[in-house]
């Protein structure tokens, strides 16, 4: 898979390195063919926000056979797109590739017109900015990022990182976002998004923070009944309390929080075990298969034996992406 990184004077090297440090990993671990090139409006060199001169750009023809063009960051939110990237960016997207717009890279998916009516997310700073300059666009101030299938748009800097392990694990599973993430030295997912950031909340502990606490019980019990009332009771809370200070530690509220950290066992039993739906739904949970098959439908697009024909760590489903 080719993926084009866009790069322009001005770009901050923790910006223009993120894509390509995540997405070479996954070459340098010979997990998938991916590599990436840089390019801009005009083929030649950059300067970066440091002043490091990068040369080997390439022109805007290298988005005309991309499978993936990133927008990694923009000058300033009030400079507009060139007339020339709009159009390669809407012509790549036509034909099939995904458009990830990381960071303020949200905007020059916006001005590209290939988020009209949609969702998108960008460093919330500017999330007030891009709605204003957008109306057609919800902005949702708080996610870490929202992938809509065919677009991806990212909040602030480091959750570039997020956005790009995402995409590892959306097109070859978890067990090789979490391999990529160990070798980076990052975690393989953050819990909440940028609300936890705009609220200023209290750090997680889970060695004595007493959310900390109901959330390390809650992952040793996924298969019990963890609801909010046990969570509260293990955090020694009022029910009320409780749901306050879980919203501002974390960014969401319990019943979400637990559901997602279902549906993550869920993917690794699938991709790792060779237990039954109904064994996985009942190990997770989630109670029966059909809620199981509900809820990951809901939050993947596939029913867990589809994402288990894909993405099944032990032999043929792997080597099958890898090919």
């Amino acid at each position: 898979m080719k993926i084009a990184i866009y790069a322009f004077d001005g770009a901050t090297m923790f910006h223009l390195s993120t894509p390509q440090v995540v997405f070479d990993e996954v070459a340098r671990h010979r997990l998938a063919p991916w590599h990436t090139t840089l390019f801009s409006d005009i083929a030649g060199s950059i300067r970066t926000a440091e002043g490091y001169s990068v040369s080997g750009i390439e022109g805007l023809s290298a988005t005309e056979d991309a499978d993936m063009v990133v927008l990694p960051a923009w000058e300033r939110r009030g400079k507009e797109i060139s007339p020339g990237l709009g159009q390669a960016l809407r012509a790549a997207h036509s034909r099939g590739a995904f458009i990830a717009g990381l960071c303020l890279g949200a905007f020059v998916v916006a001005d590209a017109g290939l988020l009209a009516g949609r969702r998108a997310v960008t460093h919330w700073r500017a999330a007030d900015e891009l709605g204003a300059r957008h109306p057609d666009i919800e902005v949702d101030p708080s996610s870490l990022y929202v992938d809509l299938g065919d677009v991806l748009t990212s909040a602030g800097t480091a959750s570039g990182l997020d956005a790009c392990l995402h995409i590892v694990r959306s097109r070859l599973g978890a067990e090789a976002a979490n391999r990529l993430a160990r070798s980076l030295v990052i975690a393989p997912h953050r819990e909440g998004g940028q609300a936890q950031y705009i609220e200023h909340p209290v750090q997680v502990d889970l060695t004595g923070d007493p959310i900390g606490e109901a959330l390390e019980w809650a992952l040793a019990h996924l298969g019990d009944d963890v609801d909010v009332d046990a969570l509260a009771t293990q955090a020694h809370m009022s029910r009320r309390s409780f749901v306050r200070a879980f919203r501002v530690a974390t960014g969401t509220t319990p019943a979400a929080w637990v559901r997602s950290r279902r549906l993550d066992e869920s993917r690794r039993l699938l991709e790792t075990t060779d237990l039954t739906v109904d064994q996985i739904a009942a190990s997770c949970g989630f109670g029966s298969p059909v809620t199981l098959r509900q809820n990951f439908l809901v939050a993947f697009g596939c029913t867990p034996s589809s994402y288990r024909r894909r993405f099944d760590a032990r032999g043929s489903g792997a080597a099958m992406m890898v090919s």
